[in-house]
């Protein structure tokens, strides 16, 4: 491997992105710049400094072991999940990572992606206790079994950080039906109520449960902003796919929690390197026609 060239006093943007691929210990073809497109070293360059930025050495082990069987895998998920999708303005790097948990908590059987993005959320500033309310919020979406898993996961990256809190205990004496029925009426509109009328004819119970456990206890706990409820909500069921209808209820909730389209657009945008194009395009056309309602 050749030594890092002399600098001039202004260094390039292709002498930065050659010191990040030698880092890396990416192969020499690679490496050298001359070899690549100045794009492709620009992009290099960006991705792999924000990964650092939110995962520490970690990110880098991650491309690295990736050196002896699948050298530009690695280098996709520098170039194009980090240097193009995570380097974006339309979300913040903690709004992001909701994203994240949400999309790979619903997909079941992600530990290690778990592992690394809960621990990024913590670097980028979420709360221990947000993490935890995320997981806690998926239920009525994806179930107890993956809510479950990820809180394992949770449970041990926050003992490999020595990170401690004080867990939250939800503590409302009114009646649950009552509070879930104004839960859901704020967040959802008048749709919600609709969707729940619509089952007093074959499971009105199903209804019953829908307002009191979603609305009335997850919905309620205020451990995690309206706004970033929506975000994990979107992550995940785009992520998990086939849910057009929910995504058409819960795109609208979170316009009406004060999300803009924008930051709507740019969360689908960032569930494309955890979900696939696929699982996206079909959300990004049911955001069109919730838009277009609103």
């Amino acid at each position: 491997m050749t030594q890092p060239e002399q600098q001039t006093p202004v260094t390039s943007r292709r002498s930065v992105a050659k010191a990040a691929l030698v880092g890396l210990g990416a192969p020499l073809a690679m490496a050298d710049p001359a070899a690549a497109a100045p794009q492709e070293s620009d992009r290099y360059a960006r991705g792999f400094a924000t990964l650092r930025r939110i995962s520490g050495e970690r990110g880098a082990e991650t491309v690295r072991s990736l050196q002896d069987i699948a050298p530009d895998l690695g280098r996709f998920i520098v170039e194009f999940a980090f240097g193009d999708i995570y380097s974006r303005p339309g979300l913040d790097p903690q709004q992001r990572q909701l994203v994240t948990i949400g999309a790979l908590t619903a997909q079941g059987d992600t530990a290690p992606q778990l592992d690394f993005h809960i621990d990024a959320a913590l670097r980028v500033g979420v709360r221990p206790a947000e993490v935890v309310e995320a997981l806690i919020h998926i239920v009525p979406f994806m179930g107890f079994p993956r809510a479950l898993n990820a809180i394992g996961v949770a449970r041990k990256v926050f003992a490999d950080r020595g990170v401690t809190f004080e867990p939250s205990v939800q503590k409302d004496p009114r009646d649950r039906y009552e509070r879930g029925i104004e839960n859901l009426r704020r967040i959802d509109g008048e749709h919600g109520i609709d969707v729940v009328e619509s089952l007093n004819d074959i499971a009105p119970d199903l209804g019953r449960h829908l307002v009191e456990f979603a609305f009335g206890d997850v919905y309620h706990r205020p451990w995690l902003s309206p706004q970033r409820r929506q975000l994990v909500t979107v992550g995940a069921l785009t992520a998990f796919g086939d849910t057009a209808p929910q995504l058409r209820v819960h795109i609208g909730a979170a316009l009406n929690v004060g999300l803009t389209p924008a930051q709507v657009v740019e969360a689908l945008i960032h569930t494309v390197s955890y979900a696939g194009f696929p699982r996206v395009l079909n959300a990004v056309t049911v955001a069109r026609e919730v838009f277009e309602d609103h």
